[in-house]
């Protein structure tokens, strides 16, 4: 096998401040992941994504960035960072961060320069236009939160753009000293050790130069959310965007190539090409440069674009006669209709819309989305997780779906998430999905000393890690046992993949490397379904079901009980 280790691994995302508290504030901290990577590497999977742990002021919960060279306190220091990480090398495992170019907070040096004047050196470094005729915004567009996507500066006399919280200005990518700028925060990172990013709204990060109105959405309706009034089509998306990938993919591929070896001091590194005045990046460069030793190969640098766009336009992002990021995330799975022949044609679809060279990826669920086991029901959350690790290309866990668990209502005192705040009743806040992670039955369980920021799932006393690592049929147990058989067959991992013949509720499949061959077979429905296997498969035997207990195979046919997922094996 001499894939890239991003091909054949598995990456785990953790929302920091609902991992695990170790200093009693009752907000998951630095110290807190590192006293859980023995349950990470016991559970099989390759790589921890972590959300951001930047200084911040929070106001929406990281994403709004004042340092993209620090720790956040709440979350520890760069010493708790450094020594995590070595945890993580220490364990085979890789650590990938957050990394947040489209926009910074309203506080971060570079935008209280850039609102100081018109004149200051900073001020292209944002988005600034003047008002309309009539006074009001520049254009039409919209934020992602709700309400207009332009903020206007008293002191300065002009808009300027944020196209999320108006505490979260976007950057002008389209200037060079901005694209210098994040590339040293880059090295940075890369200089401590990290093995890659997962990059916020990559598709956001170019507008047109000319900041058009966007068109309506002729399919709006009322409840969608306010962004959904417009199409964007000016404000998203744009093809310059591809060469700013391409330009990050450059820079991590430096990385990769140096191995296991390379030693470096990032913050001794002179500023790249002058771009950068000398302040710049100042709170970088004072911070202690760290040699590193890691005790695994470092290998390929992986970069992870989220993008949330139409299938053909996604394709675009892996980067043509471009390098691009080595995996826009796919979505597909989220919002697909739980239905075997439609996830049979958008499986196919998407394998069949994949470029040269290009590498799949899935997603069940993250930090923004309703989990999986609300969504589907805690039955199919079973049939999802072998699908999720079964299909050919990377699949990406969101921590705590592989307890199962749902999304926790939030009493409205406890509601945070400007989301929700912004467009309420609506279902669109996030804090649900955000819950702590259940260890044990004890006091918080587990997870704190004191009551944790946001409620825990009501069902902890028995949907925690302690108690469901020991019982047989969990889902957590499920889930190690998908992700070994993963690590024993090349086939799951990075075999070929090809549909096979079903009808009902049947969706099966073929994974193949070299002679081996495995065959998985999902039943998607609530009642007993068959599945005629190919002839070639006469010696295939279940090694795994869904449901404990595997079902024989008669005469070539595979029963299947309801809700059941099976892996067959010669």
């Amino acid at each position: 096998m001499t894939a890239p280790w991003w091909r054949a691994g598995v990456i785990y995302q953790i929302y920091p401040r609902s991992f695990q508290d170790t200093d009693g504030d009752g907000i998951g901290d630095l110290k807190g992941i590192a006293r859980r990577l023995d349950y990470l590497a016991g559970l099989g999977i390759d790589a921890i994504w972590i959300s951001p742990i930047y200084p911040s002021p929070m106001a929406d919960f990281g994403y709004d960035v004042a340092d993209y060279c620090g720790v956040d306190p709440r979350f520890g220091t760069l010493a708790d960072f450094d020594e995590l990480l070595d945890q993580v090398h220490a364990r085979g495992l890789k650590l990938l961060l957050d990394f947040v170019p489209n926009h910074s907070s309203d506080q971060h040096p570079w935008f209280v320069e850039s609102r100081a004047s018109r004149l200051n050196p900073k001020r292209d470094w944002y988005l600034w236009r003047d008002p309309a005729p009539d006074g009001g915004p520049p254009n039409n567009w919209i934020s992602d939160f709700g309400g207009s996507a332009w903020e206007w500066d008293e002191a300065t006399g002009q808009y300027y753009y944020h196209a999320f919280l108006k505490q979260q200005p976007d950057l002008n990518w389209r200037n060079p000293a901005v694209q210098a700028a994040m590339h040293e925060v880059m090295r940075f990172w890369f200089d401590r050790g990290v093995d890659g990013f997962r990059i916020d709204v990559l598709w956001h990060m170019i507008k047109a130069a000319d900041f058009p109105d966007n068109p309506p959405n002729p399919d709006y309706r009322p409840g969608m959310g306010e962004m959904h009034r417009v199409l964007q089509l000016h404000s998203a998306d744009q093809p310059e965007i591809h060469a700013i990938a391409a330009g990050m993919r450059a820079l991590a591929d430096g990385y990769g190539a140096r191995g296991q070896d390379h030693v470096a001091f990032g913050r001794n590194r002179p500023n790249a090409k002058n771009m950068i005045d000398s302040k710049s990046l100042e709170h970088c460069s004072r911070k202690k440069p760290v040699p590193i030793f890691s005790r695994n190969a470092l290998g390929e640098r992986l970069l992870i674009g989220e993008i949330y766009l139409p299938l053909d336009r996604l394709m675009d992002y892996y980067g043509g006669a471009q390098a691009g990021v080595q995996l826009p995330f796919n979505f597909q799975l989220i919002d697909a209709p739980w239905q075997a022949r439609a996830l049979a044609t958008l499986i196919a679809n998407y394998e069949a819309a994949l470029p040269p060279g290009g590498w799949p990826n899935w997603v069940l669920g993250n930090h923004d989305r309703q989990r999986i086991a609300s969504k589907r029901g805690e039955a199919q959350a079973r049939i999802a997780a072998m699908l999720l690790l079964t299909l050919r290309g990377t699949p990406t866990l969101y921590y705590g779906d592989e307890l199962g668990l749902s999304d926790v209502p939030i009493p409205p005192a406890q509601l945070q998430d400007p989301r929700e705040l912004r467009e309420p009743g609506l279902g669109l806040g996030r804090e649900p999905v955000r819950t702590p992670m259940p260890w044990d039955a004890g006091a918080h369980a587990g997870f704190s000393t004191v009551s944790p920021w946001l409620p825990l799932n009501a069902d902890w006393p028995m949907r925690n890690v302690a108690g469901m690592a020991e019982e047989p049929a969990s889902i957590l147990t499920l889930y190690r046992q998908l992700l070994a058989l993963r690590r024993a067959h090349p086939a799951l991992a990075i075999g070929d993949f090809s549909l096979l013949d079903s009808e009902g509720d049947v969706l099966a499949y073929e994974r193949r490397y070299e002679a081996q061959a495995l065959i998985v077979a999902l039943n998607l429905g609530g009642s007993e379904q068959r599945l005629t296997l190919p002839p070639w498969a006469s010696g295939h035997r279940p090694i795994l079901s869904t449901r404990g207990e595997a079902p024989r195979v008669e005469s070539h046919v595979l029963r299947l009980r309801a809700d059941e997922g099976v892996i067959l094996a010669a």
